[in-house]
């Protein structure tokens, strides 16, 4: 939903070819980093469906990477978007 969002919003805000790729990167970053740790997340089930520590590290770990990536993609969304957001006000 957010990715949509953040779409829409680029064609509303007409931002620049450059600002579209970094927008798209970052939407594949968080999606990739979701599939991942998904994958992860279903491998350590498979593997050990009983409650472990270890397999709760690991996709804590798996959640983490996919909590920087969208953090990220949040700080390039602003960058993008807020400059464009305060010539309006």
């Amino acid at each position: 939903m957010a990715a949509i969002c953040v779409i829409v919003a680029g064609f509303l805000f007409r931002i620049s070819y450059v600002e579209w790729i970094a927008v798209l990167i970052v939407i594949g970053m968080v999606f990739s980093a979701e599939i991942f740790n998904s994958s992860i997340e279903r491998i350590a089930d498979f593997i050990q469906p009983a409650k472990d520590g270890r397999i709760r590290d690991i996709k804590d770990l798996g959640s983490a990477a996919v909590l920087v990536t969208a953090i990220t993609a949040a700080v390039i969304g602003i960058m993008i978007f807020l400059p464009k957001i305060i010539e309006l006000v």
